[in-house]
C-alpha cells in the first residue's frame, strides 16, 4: 500500500468520524470508526465501524446507509481532492469475533 492511501485512508477516517459524531442520531449507540480501506484507483472507500452495544449494530448500518448521500457530500466538500471516493459501510466483524472468544474463554475459566 502506496503512502498515499495510507494518508488517504487516514484523512478520511478522521472526516467521517468527526461526521458520524456531529451529524448522525445513531440511536443510543457508540460508533467507531476502526478501518478505512480505499481502492488504489481512489474510487471507493470501504468504511469499518464498531458499535457498541453490537446488537445495535445493523440499525446504526441502516441509519448511516439511508444518510450516505448527505455524508458523501459534506465529505467531498471538506477533502480537497481531485477525486473523493465513495464511501460504503461495513460491521467490522473482528470486533464480533473478539467478543465472542472473550465469551468462551470466560465460560471456560468458570468450569
Amino acid at each position: 500500500m502506496s503512502q498515499r492511501i495510507k494518508r488517504v485512508n487516514q484523512l478520511i477516517k478522521q472526516q467521517i468520524s468527526q461526521l458520524i459524531l456531529r451529524e448522525i442520531d445513531s440511536g443510543n449507540a457508540l460508533v467507531t470508526v476502526t478501518n478505512v480501506e480505499t481502492s488504489a484507483d481512489l474510487r471507493q472507500a470501504k468504511i469499518k465501524i464498531s458499535v457498541m452495544p453490537s446488537e445495535k449494530g445493523e440499525l446504526v448500518l441502516r441509519i448511516l446507509e439511508r444518510n450516505i448521500f448527505r455524508l458523501q457530500q459534506i465529505l467531498n466538500k471538506k477533502l480537497h481532492m481531485r477525486i473523493v471516493p465513495k464511501i460504503r459501510f461495513a460491521i467490522d466483524q473482528a470486533e464480533i469475533k473478539a467478543q465472542r472468544i472473550e465469551e468462551i474463554l470466560e465460560k471456560m475459566k468458570r468450569n
